[in-house]
């Protein structure tokens, strides 16, 4: 089965708690172009676009991609930069019933050919270059019916020129599955999330609800786009849902953000942990006004304490922690918390329905206040990753929970506070970075016989990832990098550190002892 549906019993109960109000992304956009037409919904590139303008170039969008053979349950690989064509695509697509796959920015050809390979997507959407990365040559050896990019198309299929008249188009139900997000992934290749509009909108509506968001409200995408955090948490789509207005950065750093915030009134936005930092240390220095700034939201990967106390300070506004997964799960610390609980917890879940255990490595409840595994279920979160059958058979209890993989424990009040990950990943400033990926391409390169990556701590990351390397003859650290860049990794990917080793530790049983390569 491609995609695990949530039992009838708990659908019915969620309708009738109201969380699934039988919502579509398509008839959310309509309706808000009803109600703000000449409302400014996005704003990004030396460009303002109305609700109205962007319903319709939706519908438009939408009659040039059936035009070209695109249809209900067709995926296709969405790899466009905070631009205002990356939602008139993801509308367009979701007026047909096409699942977006989120692709990010960085991501190179190892990971997109996989995307466009595992879903046999109808289509890859790029810009022409980006950060000076021309994306167009990732599509060169692409197995994919259509290249679409926005801009220069080359050889490829010009986004401008599927602008067409808009067109009867029946749309999805509310029930069916809407994208396909990009979990951190920690075996290997991200696993792909499959995200209905039901629950996917219920946790931008609340979400929107309890950061208090309104037609006044003014979103900062920061952040990647494509990630789930900008996204909904509330992100731009929560934004659109209160009628606010959402402003695009082309990239996460004060120098552009700033002169953003005071240009725009932006009132909240959404950083990682290495990016709040930054903005702490230069939020002393600047000249821009940033007094309209209310809340900076930090998630992504757990800000530490120390850090946590300097936000407020620093920029003049209400720190919020969030802790979610593109899974389902969000937990926020919510503004009537106490200083003390804002700094040091993660926050509680979004809805009353969230339902989370806290166990031991045998699977039994630990005590109040004890650390154990996080598992949850609820009317957002997932019930199997997408063509994922034996991976879900771990990934999920019998009963429906969600192993999430993190170390957590609970507070008297409820929050959550993160202790850390049992999975083998590595939080790199928020990018999740699977060792095992790493591993595979390190192997690759003849000189390599051996080798494992490994989290270590980084008082500004977080974690930066470290290679151990055990070869069969000579290579250098820059030689091994380039290698690495050649077979298409992305660059966040990259080991931090490579160290060469005579041989690696092992356990009793013969397996690689990475806890102790993080001792080292």
């Amino acid at each position: 089965m491609s995609v695990v549906p949530y039992p009838p019993e708990f659908a019915e109960r969620y309708r009738a708690a109201g969380y699934w109000r039988g919502e579509t992304f398509g008839g959310m956009l309509r309706e808000r172009a009803a109600a703000h037409g000449d409302r400014v919904a996005l704003v990004g590139g030396g460009e303002r676009v109305t609700y109205r303008e962007l319903d319709e170039r939706a519908d438009g969008l939408a009659a040039g991609l059936v035009g070209l053979g695109i249809g209900a349950g067709d995926r296709v690989v969405v790899q466009l930069p905070n631009r205002i064509s990356f939602y008139e695509v993801c509308f367009a697509l979701f007026r047909i019933g096409a699942l977006p796959v989120f692709a990010l920015p960085a991501h190179r050809s190892s990971e997109i050919s996989y995307f466009c390979e595992f879903t046999e997507a109808a289509a890859y959407v790029i810009p022409d270059v980006n950060d000076g990365f021309d994306h167009r040559r990732i599509a060169e050896g692409l197995k994919v019916p259509h290249v679409i990019v926005d801009g220069d198309p080359g050889e490829h299929v010009s986004l401008d020129s599927l602008r067409g008249k808009p067109a009867d188009i029946p749309g999805p139900a509310p029930s069916d599955v809407a994208f396909l997000q990009l979990s951190g992934g920690s075996t290997g290749l991200p696993k792909l999330i499959p995200r209905t509009h039901d629950d996917y909108i219920y946790s931008f509506r609340a979400s929107a609800e309890i950061c208090g968001l309104d037609e006044t409200s003014v979103y900062l995408c920061a952040l990647p786009a494509g990630h789930n955090f900008p996204m909904s948490s509330p992100g731009v789509f929560g934004t659109l849902y209160a009628g606010g207005r959402a402003v695009l950065a082309p990239h996460p750093g004060p120098d552009t953000c700033f002169p953003l915030i005071e240009a725009e009134g932006v009132t909240i936005t959404g950083l990682v942990p290495p990016l709040a930092l930054l903005w702490v240390e230069a939020a002393r220095r600047t000249e821009h006004d940033l007094s309209s700034l209310r809340v900076l939201q930090v998630g992504g990967a757990k800000l530490s304490e120390e850090a946590a106390r300097r936000v407020s300070p620093a920029l003049g506004c209400a720190l919020q922690q969030v802790f979610g997964m593109a899974e389902g799960l969000v937990n926020y610390t919510r503004f009537d918390d106490p200083e003390e609980t804002v700094v040091t917890t993660q926050g509680t879940p979004i809805s009353p329905d969230d339902e989370i255990l806290i166990v031991d490595d045998s699977g039994s409840p630990v005590a109040p206040g004890e650390t154990g595994h996080l598992l949850t279920r609820g009317p957002y979160t997932i019930r199997g990753y997408y063509r994922a059958e034996e991976h879900n058979a771990t990934a999920f209890t019998p009963d429906g929970f969600y192993r999430t993989g993190d170390i957590v424990r609970r507070t008297p009040t409820g929050h959550l506070v993160v202790e850390g990950r049992a999975k083998d990943q590595i939080n790199r400033g928020g990018e999740k970075i699977a060792a095992e990926e790493v591993e595979n391409h390190l192997l690759a390169h003849p000189a390599v016989h051996d080798v494992s990556v490994v989290a270590i701590p980084d008082a500004y990351l977080g974690e930066r990832s470290c290679a151990h390397v055990v070869t069969r003859s000579p290579v250098r650290v820059p030689e091994l990098k380039a290698f690495l860049r050649e077979r298409g990794l992305a660059d966040y990917k990259i080991p931090d550190r490579i160290e060469f080793v005579e041989t690696l530790p092992t356990t009793a049983v013969g397996k690689i002892s990475k806890v102790r390569l993080r001792e080292r």
